[in-house]
């Protein structure tokens, strides 16, 4: 890699994409950070976790998209209130209420998008598959199928690489890889709720909760339970 090739990561604020970022910054990349604020209930929250994440890796750039549609597409519980985030973790190969209709296919475009203006030649996406919600949008075959994708309707001029380096960790060896890297996991927000504290009891409390509780390394976030 040249030393000033540049990668578009993409930040949610959350314990994977930081960890993503983390990997990005260590491979020596110029880090390009992307935003998405598509009307999600911890919008807030994620924002300022992100800015936060910007600042400490020193982005060279940074990008908030706004997707308000997919709130009004409605189909999730991150995005209609009518519709309750769930307290338990989903049964295996269930697709949880959480899941936000083809979000990752929407904001890998509009990553590739901005690559193509700013030159980047990598996306990294914090998705994981092995250990996690069971979203079909984060699976090994999805990536692969949008990279294939991406690169068709692009300009021939080089490649897109959509880089996953957390795609088959388990939660605890993403939190190890964190730390290993200087992660701070103390700026980042999981909850799925946009609360002063992380609620404790939804999926993405719980699984933060899993990572840390299998890594032996303390979680320095706060919970309301």
């Amino acid at each position: 890699m040249a030393k000033k090739d540049i990668a578009v990561v993409l930040v949610s604020g959350g314990m994977d994409s930081a960890t993503s970022l983390a990997v990005a910054a260590s491979e020596g990349y110029r880090l390009a950070l992307l935003h998405f604020d598509y009307g999600q209930r911890s919008q807030a929250k994620e924002r300022e976790a992100f800015e936060k994440l910007a600042q400490h890796f020193g982005a060279e750039r940074k990008l908030v998209v706004p997707m308000d549609f997919l709130k009004v597409i409605g189909g999730s519980a991150l995005t209609d209130e009518s519709i309750p985030v769930p307290t338990q973790s989903p049964a295996k190969g269930e697709i949880p209420p959480t899941y936000v209709p083809f979000r990752n296919g929407i904001m890998l475009s509009i990553a590739a998008a901005w690559a193509e203006v700013i030159g980047a030649n990598a996306i990294f996406a914090g998705f994981v598959e092995e250990d996690s919600s069971g979203y079909p949008d984060c699976r090994e075959v999805f990536v692969e199928a949008m990279e294939r994708a991406i690169n068709l309707g692009r300009r021939p001029e080089s490649a897109l690489k959509i880089r996953a380096p957390l795609l088959h960790l388990r939660k605890s060896e993403i939190v190890k890889l964190g730390a290993k890297l200087g992660v701070p996991y103390e700026m980042t927000w999981s909850c799925y709720l946009g609360g002063e504290k992380h609620c404790g009891v939804c999926p993405a409390c719980r699984l933060r909760k899993k990572a840390f509780a299998g890594s032996g390394i303390p979680d320095p976030t706060e919970y309301e339970v």
